[in-house]
């Protein structure tokens, strides 16, 4: 059975050890995983940083009122299994008949699928020995979380090939600027066979990946959860492994494919723009980066065009799309809108 892991129990050498692998191509199991007690003390820390931006996706797709058109889902790369987990307790065990995970690392494999089968005892739940990218099977829903920088070229390809059999796709990766750029040329792989239904408000090409927007990515940053901050145990770790606790970028894509069904929900209302991470803020003024149909643009707001919308940019509290009126890279006017 997996190892029951609490701040008590934690073994702060393997955290260690692990955080070099993360560090070092070509680690045992992709991941420096040596154990079963390996796997559980990196669900305990790592994979939960993980899932809080699983949290955050979740909650704007909750938010949006999209869920996926299937009740079968497979977590392709799963590690610890906490992106399936995160899916699975968002949308009600209820909800699925059959769960299929797969990973290269036959440790993270055995972790992931009993503490599915903990979340889902009236599912299948099934240990993919041999990948599935490589085969022709039809997927309901594909959930991929944090694999981009394991992947070569070929592996990125097949991939690519297993999305495109897929109904619906969730997909998140770091918030660092290599994984998202590479991600939204992924998006624009699949995107004639889908419905983008996030981030993008949109479902032209990818404006980030025009040239004049190499500077920028498209990010975002989940909240951490309250009481984490002042942990004892989360400080120690964040101390430990030389991570900023306040900070959890991530990219991420969200994709239904067209004809699934005759309606997609919760997509923007036409036109709109949505507020990206990387903005700036001054005094008086801010610098946003936003994305719509026409492209990525960097604008300048003025806090007295907008005081109650510039508070709440600069918190991120405020809706996700907006309708925004610009001349030379000037807003005029900018209104929250909700997704139609």
């Amino acid at each position: 059975m997996p190892h029951d892991v609490s701040w008590e129990t934690l073994d702060w050498s393997a955290l260690d050890r692990m955080r070099g692998g993360f560090l070092s191509p070509g680690s045992p199991n992709g991941r420096g995983w040596t154990s079963i007690s390996d796997v559980a003390n990196y669900d305990f820390t790592f994979a939960q940083r993980i899932g809080w931006k699983w949290d955050a996706v979740l909650a704007e797709l909750a938010a949006r009122g999209w869920t996926p058109p299937s009740g079968e889902i497979l977590d392709w790369g799963c590690g610890s299994g906490v992106a399936a987990r995160r899916v699975i307790e968002w949308l009600g065990p209820g909800l699925f008949k059959r769960a299929d995970l797969f990973d290269r690392s036959p440790l993270a494999l055995e972790f992931a699928v009993r503490r599915t089968r903990e979340l889902l005892p009236d599912a299948e739940v099934c240990a993919l020995r041999s990948d599935p990218a490589t085969s022709g099977n039809s997927i309901g829903l594909l959930v991929i979380s944090h694999v981009l920088n394991e992947l070569d070229p070929p592996s990125r390809s097949r991939l690519l090939d297993l999305a495109r059999r897929a109904g619906a796709v969730l997909w998140v990766e770091p918030g660092s600027r290599a994984e998202s750029r590479d991600l939204s040329a992924m998006r624009d792989e699949l995107r004639n066979d889908f419905t983008v239904v996030a981030p993008c408000p949109h479902q032209s090409a990818c404006g980030m990946l025009a040239p004049e927007n190499e500077p920028h990515w498209c990010h975002f940053r989940a909240p951490v959860p309250k009481g984490v901050l002042a942990h004892g145990g989360w400080v120690r770790f964040g101390q430990q492994a030389g991570i900023d606790l306040r900070s959890l970028p991530y990219s991420f894509l969200v994709l239904e494919r067209t004809g699934v069904r005759e309606t997609t929900p919760g997509l923007p209302a036409s036109g709109c723009a949505r507020v990206l991470a990387g903005c700036r803020f001054y005094k008086g003024y801010a610098r946003l980066i936003t994305c719509r149909a026409g492209g990525v643009e960097d604008l300048e707001l003025q806090k007295r065009t907008a005081p109650r919308h510039f508070k709440a940019l600069n918190r991120s509290e405020s809706g996700l799309f907006w309708r925004i009126e610009a001349a030379d890279k000037r807003i005029l006017s900018i209104d929250a809108l909700a997704p139609r």
